[in-house]
């Protein structure tokens, strides 16, 4: 009888020869599998026959010898186009994260100005993911600071309202920004329709570039102003020159030559990359983003550039420009799929003179630097995840470490939270939070809190993970407790079948004194580190994180209950009556006193509303 079925499948050069037979010269994205069928790389091609006969001839770098060795099966699927193949391949790398590809890890969004066009007096504000809402948008900025710090100046100078538009219709007097000249207090009449679209104007045409003529128009008014002796506005419109002035200095360079454009630098050592991106939008340097791609030491500049413009643009809308350090295999294909995707035409470009060379140089110097950095800290850090594995007799250094914290006041607005450490430090994209959902919980059961944590966050990793080969597993937890919060967790674990994962309980020891932490495993003695032991200051920084997580987490849920009124408990009041009640009284408290002929009187209110409204509060006298 033959046992053929138990034996592991042919891989290498002969499997992908095979495919041979039935390929053609169609354009097309292919997959390479291991023996588990997990993809190993995801590639394009213009022509696929023509692309996997190279893969099955020698002559390969290290790396691609090592995924053709492993390689036991193929995908494919044929495009219209190299230009649709191209798109595929970075949506499918970016899916499902191949071993032998280079990996943009970090692919977050970025921020916008707003300035909103839903209300007669426009709001401006910070907005970040779809561009659903009404209104002008300037971006993108490269952190949510730049966009506070940008803000934060263009109050100073337009004065422009950053207030909803609910907060705006309930307000009777004007608020603390108009009193400190950061509002012109559209929402009390302090200034006119007409006026204030003169100030929106002018924000306008700062943030597109045109902040000369937005400075010359300030200056021409302010010496008219003097002129006439009017000397407070002139000393007004004199800070708001100091502020314009201001926000330019904090952009740093600005380029005359260019006007909307990414500048993007890479720098590459010792298998490492590091990507510095620079945004520049209306001739303003708009801040700059550095991003670390999975490569290896055998991948080229040219294949990690365009593997990075291919996956970064993926769900961003790429600029007229951008301007690059390093060429790339494809720019044709890639200046097509971007300008398929944008809807208009986009240039790529690799200066090697004039004041786009510079900079790149300028990008490629913070690159440099910025990944000398990291390879620091990773070496560091990387000693003191081989110093936790020999306290903790750990069998290897641990790749992911989860540590779990709670916070609450009095079991009110309870919530869970884990920070994520590993080889490069912090992995915040990793944090998770928990609302606290029992009901039966004591107030202030730290045991019950910590169980319903762990339960969850267990329960959906046997569900996400069953095979643990996703990397979504922790090599050691770590929690804020002793002996009975970790036998606590032992049995939620134990109730999973999970009993292969080490803990430990850092508890605070004598006194609750930083540096005389006790750690507790399951049964063995709790014991401590030296006062001046690295290992102890690398737990220390761990669990503070955790519990800066919990606490933070912990205060916007207090704050989100805080801001709710008694009338979001009124059954028929939604937000727009919500909206028109707080317009007409003022406040929640002027509604619950109202009596039953004045709440009639308020429009949208029916008197049968009317008659609930004024009940529902009474009642509960």
């Amino acid at each position: 009888m033959s046992e053929t079925c138990d034996e592991t499948p042919p891989t290498g050069y002969a499997v992908i020869q095979d495919y041979l037979k039935t390929l053609d010269g169609s354009p097309g994205v292919y997959r390479m599998l291991d023996a588990e069928s997990r993809v190993l790389y995801v590639g394009k091609a213009r022509n696929l026959r023509a692309r996997v006969s190279n893969y099955a001839r020698p002559g390969h770098s290290g790396r691609i010898e090592r995924m053709i060795a492993s390689t036991a099966s193929m995908m494919f699927l044929t495009t219209r186009t190299e230009t649709e193949a191209l798109l595929l391949e970075q949506n499918l790398i970016k899916q499902l994260k191949p071993k032998y590809n280079v990996l943009l890890r970090d692919d977050k969004s970025f921020p916008n100005i707003l300035v909103s066009k839903s209300h007669a007096f426009p709001q401006i504000k910070k907005h970040r993911g779809a561009k659903k809402e009404r209104g002008a948008y300037f971006g993108p900025f490269a952190s949510a600071g730049a966009v506070n710090r940008t803000l934060n100046q263009l109050q100073k100078v337009f004065q422009l309202r950053n207030c909803s538009d609910s907060m705006f219709d309930s307000r009777s007097r004007p608020c603390l920004l108009y009193q400190i000249k950061r509002c012109s207090g559209p929402c009390t009449g302090q200034i006119t329709e007409a006026e204030y679209a003169l100030s929106v104007r002018d924000a306008e045409n700062f943030l597109s570039g045109r902040s000369t003529r937005v400075q010359e128009e300030l200056a021409a008014q302010m010496q008219a102003a003097s002129d006439a002796m009017e000397f407070e506005r002139a000393a007004v419109l004199r800070d708001r020159i100091n502020a314009l002035t201001q926000v330019q200095s904090t952009q740093g360079i600005n380029p005359r030559g260019v006007a909307e454009a990414d500048v993007i630098a890479l720098h590459m050592e010792s298998g490492q990359a590091c990507v510095q991106v620079f945004f520049i939008r209306a001739n303003q340097n708009w801040g700059n983003q550095d991003f670390y791609p999975r490569v290896g030491p055998d991948v080229s500049a040219a294949e990690a550039m365009e593997a990075f413009l291919g996956q970064f643009y993926d769900n961003k809308e790429p600029p007229r420009q951008l301007i690059l350090s390093d060429a790339i295999e494809n720019e044709d294909l890639m200046t097509a799929a971007l300008g398929e995707k944008a809807g208009r035409k986009v240039e790529i470009l690799i200066p090697q003179r004039g004041e786009k060379a510079e900079l790149v140089s300028g990008a490629l110097r913070n690159a440099r630097e910025a990944l000398a950095s990291r390879m620091s800290e990773s070496a560091t850090q990387a000693k003191l995840l081989r110093g936790t594995a020999e306290a903790f007799g750990l069998e290897a250094p641990p790749d992911r470490i989860e540590v779990y914290d709670n916070s609450h006041i009095q079991g009110t607005n309870a919530v869970g939270g884990m920070i994520v450490a590993g080889p490069d430090g912090f992995m915040k994209n990793a944090y998770r939070k928990f609302n606290i959902r029992g009901d039966d919980l004591t107030p202030g059961d730290d045991f019950g809190m910590m169980k319903e944590v762990l339960n969850r966050r267990f329960k959906r990793l046997l569900k996400e993970d069953p095979d643990r080969d996703k990397g979504l597993w922790p090599d050691l937890l770590l929690i804020d407790g002793g002996a009975g919060q970790v036998s606590a967790v032992a049995e939620i674990m134990a109730e999973h079948g999970v009993e292969d994962i080490p803990m430990v309980g850092v508890a605070k020891g004598v006194d609750r004194d930083h540096g005389k932490e006790e750690f507790h495993r399951l049964g063995q003695r709790p014991f401590a580190l030296q006062r001046n032991d690295p290992v102890l200051y690398f737990i220390q920084r761990l669990r503070d994180e955790a519990h800066r997580f919990a606490i933070g987490t912990h205060r916007a849920k207090r704050a989100k209950a805080m801001g709710a009124t008694p009338l979001d408990e009124v059954p028929g009041v939604g937000a727009s009556r919500k909206r028109a009640l707080l317009a007409h009284f003022g406040s929640a408290k002027a509604v619950s006193r109202a009596n039953l002929a004045d709440l009639k009187a308020v429009d949208g209110i029916s008197a049968a509303l009317a008659e609930k409204i004024y009940d529902f509060f009474h009642d509960r006298g």
